[in-house]
Formats: C-alpha cells, sequence, structure tokens
C-alpha cells in the first residue's frame, strides 16, 4: 500500500503532493514501482497535528480519488475517520476506508455498513494530538488484541461482514518504543482474528530512535520493518518508499517459494 498524503503537514511527506498534478504524478511513480493501493490521507494524524475541518478533507482528497480513479485501474483506499469524507470519497470512488479510530467516530459505523465497502479498523489509544504523551498498557498486545475483537464484533453486529475488514495494530499511535516493539515481536498473535492484517511502519519515529536517523533516511529502516511484519503474518504494509519495498519482498518470497530440499 503506497502512501500519498495530500496534507500540508504529514510527518514525512506533507507539502509534496498538494497539487492535482504532483499527486498524480506521485501515484504513478507507486503504481510503477509495484504498489497494489494507494492510500490517500486528507489530515495528518502525526502527534500533535492539528485538526482538519469535514470540508477541508473533503476539498483535499476527493479530487485526488476522482483523478486517480479516472487515470488509473487502481484500488484507492481513504484514509479518514470522518462520516461525512467516508461517503464523499466513496462517491468519487474510493474502494476502502482506512480508519485510525476503527469507526468509533459518531455515525462512522453505521456509514460504512450502508457503503458496503473494505474497512481497516486500526487501535489508538487517545487521539493524534495527544496520544504520545503517555501510552500505558496491561499487556500492549493482549490489549490491542482485545480491542480489535471488539471492535470486528462491533462491526459484524452492525451489519459489516468480516469479508469487508481488515485489522491493524496502529504502530506509533498511543505507544512507546517497547510498546512498539512488543508488538513487532508478537505480530503473529494477531492473525488469531483470522483477518487480513495491515501493518504501517513506514519512516515512523521508533524507526528513528532505533537508528538515530532523520524522517528521510529511513528508508533501509523501513524496509527491514516490512519485511518482519511480512514475515509475522501481515498482509499488507502501509509505506513510503514502495520500489525499495517491493524488491526486498520479491527476495523473501523468492525464498519462501523454494521447495524444502531444494537448497
Amino acid at each position: 500500500m503506497g502512501i500519498l498524503n495530500v496534507t500540508p503537514d504529514s510527518f514525512s511527506d506533507g507539502g509534496r503532493y498538494l497539487s492535482l498534478d504532483a499527486a498524480e504524478q506521485q501515484a504513478e511513480r507507486m503504481l510503477a514501482d509495484g504498489a497494489d493501493l494507494l492510500d490517500i490521507g486528507g489530515e495528518s494524524t502525526r502527534p500533535g497535528a492539528a485538526a482538519v475541518s469535514v470540508d477541508e478533507e473533503i476539498a483535499r482528497v476527493v479530487p485526488v480519488v476522482e483523478r486517480l480513479k479516472k487515470r488509473f485501474d487502481a484500488v484507492v483506499s481513504v484514509d479518514t475517520s470522518k462520516p461525512d469524507v467516508m461517503r464523499a470519497a466513496v462517491a468519487a470512488g474510493a474502494d476502502m476506508i482506512n480508519d485510525v479510530m476503527a469507526l468509533s467516530a459518531p455515525g462512522a459505523l453505521t456509514t460504512v455498513t450502508t457503503l458496503g465497502v473494505p474497512v481497516c479498523l486500526m487501535h489508538m489509544q487517545g487521539e493524534p494530538r495527544t496520544m504520545q504523551q503517555a501510552p500505558q498498557y496491561d499487556d500492549v498486545v493482549a490489549d490491542i488484541l482485545g480491542y480489535l475483537e471488539q471492535r470486528v464484533s462491533d462491526c459484524e453486529r452492525a451489519g459489516i461482514p468480516r469479508s469487508r475488514l481488515l485489522v491493524d495494530p496502529g504502530f506509533g499511535f498511543g505507544k512507546t518504543l517497547d510498546h512498539n516493539l512488543a508488538l513487532l515481536a508478537n505480530l503473529a498473535r494477531f492473525q488469531k482474528l483470522g483477518l487480513p492484517l495491515l501493518v504501517g511502519i513506514s519512516r515512523k519515529s521508533m524507526l528513528g530512535a532505533i537508528t538515530d536517523r532523520a524522517v528521510e533516511d529511513r528508508m533501509a529502516a523501513s524496509v527491514a520493518a516490512a519485511l518482519i511484519a511480512v514475515e509475522r503474518g501481515a498482509r499488507i504494509v502501509r509505506v513510503h518508499d514502495v520500489a525499495e519495498t517491493v524488491d526486498a519482498l520479491k527476495v523473501w518470497s523468492a525464498m519462501m517459494a523454494l521447495a524444502p530440499g531444494d537448497g
């Protein structure tokens, strides 16, 4: 899943793809590099980011969705928690919703039930403006697994079939470095949910804390993290560096396809 933020303040690529032409060109690059999905974001969810109005988010996202669906044969996801944005994005052609609030905003659950598109339910402790101030868990893996189990159950009761659900443990969303590392090490436990697992670690601060590198220098660390995630069961990795991640996963896939005894 290639990341395409049409925001002025996202932590890694904020401001780069605000124009329609720039967004289209970046989408074309990512698809050529091997992206299977494009995730469009109109509101930054980095720690401390300012909130964006519904109208502003729609104005950022909808023209990009329309342009990409007209120009490319690609699966387009929209990263939003607002029901009005969800409706506008799907009306414009979006194929999927990626919600960092796991449909907990008022009206979001009913909206996605009606829209009939797949949705990714992500765990976040707190909210983006304050989530990194003092995150605490009794058992980070068990707590997040339990939360996602509950949200999946809530979705099913609302009428969203399991076939339309994905889950994301939410790396960096209300988690310390130790929390993030525990999640990565124990990612296989999330397979008990029986749903596709989406993981987004690309260029995040946890990688900066480990490598002591700036955001723009975290490509190698991001690829390593994506590979670890896939080895532990991730079905989709949400990344900035598509070509490098695809190449790493091709090597891993070739090795995994080797029949026992062929070596």
